[in-house]
């Protein structure tokens, strides 16, 4: 009987694939930058923040209908001069407010409710990049709110009275209050239920539309008052977009001073707070 030897190839044969290739196919585990991560769910958010019926109505319809209805009507006295000038600074600071707190708070305690939020937590994306993803989410429907809202004051008749040092003012105020507002209602949302959250900021948003100078100045107050509203984000955003848009002047460094610290403050407490579930 003949025995028969056979022998193995050390080395498989490389049917036509280069070294390039097999590089270029050889898995990568890890995680993707920080910055790819917040940009991908940045962009998811604003779509759907953007197909969100009632957010819609809360972030676009309830403001035009303010600054047309208190326009063309005489039912607030908003003193002398242009009705369209006094209201269209106020108007565009509840916009502001109502997409990066309101919107954004009562959104967020829904996903957290829904487990959303656990299912991001089992992903790389940490607590900061979630927060830094819905803040330029937020960022990219105030610029779409800022469009609609003054096509439609121009319209009104609006002459603001801006240059170019009052405009750059005006556009740190509205990024500042958005950070505020945006931690603020992440703080919210993450450290109570969901429907605490709805009631809550729905609370806070009419609260702020009658005490926080939107549809006029806090100087008609009483003065306890006016001291007390004065350290509220609401009331140093609109104060000093009337300051920028009716007088054509840079708000002094209180209004830049209250909405830092409301930044600080939010976003030390949400990023420590915050819970996924």
């Amino acid at each position: 009987m003949t025995e028969h030897t056979f022998s193995t190839p050390t080395t498989l044969p490389s049917a036509g694939v280069s070294a390039g290739d097999a590089a270029l196919f050889r898995p990568a585990p890890g995680a993707a930058p920080m910055w790819r991560m917040v940009a991908a769910q940045a962009a998811m958010e604003l779509r759907v923040m953007l197909r969100h019926g009632e957010q819609f109505l809360l972030t676009m319809v309830i403001p035009v209908l303010l600054l047309v209805g208190f326009t063309l009507t005489e039912v607030l006295d908003v003193g002398g001069g242009s009705r369209v000038d006094a209201l269209t600074p106020g108007v565009l600071a509840l916009a502001v407010m109502s997409t990066s707190f309101t919107g954004l708070a009562i959104g967020t305690g829904f996903e957290r409710r829904y487990g959303v939020l656990k299912r991001l937590g089992a992903t790389p994306l940490s607590r900061f990049g979630l927060l830094a993803a819905k803040t330029l989410a937020v960022l990219g429907v105030q610029a779409i709110q800022m469009t609609v809202l003054c096509a439609v004051a121009l319209g009104l008749g609006w002459s603001p009275s801006a240059g170019i040092p009052a405009a750059l003012a005006a556009l740190t105020l509205i990024l500042l209050a958005t950070a505020a507002f945006a931690s603020l209602a992440l703080l919210m949302a993450g450290t109570l239920r969901a429907e605490a959250t709805l009631a809550g900021a729905n609370l806070v948003y009419v609260l702020m539309l009658g005490l926080g100078g939107v549809l006029f100045p806090t100087s008609s107050f009483p003065e306890p008052l006016e001291r007390a509203v004065s350290v509220l984000p609401i009331t140093a955003l609109a104060s000093g977009l009337r300051s920028v848009l009716v007088d054509g002047s840079v708000p002094g460094i209180g209004a830049f001073a209250v909405l830092a610290v409301w930044t600080a403050v939010g976003a030390l407490l949400a990023s420590r707070l915050f819970r996924w579930e």
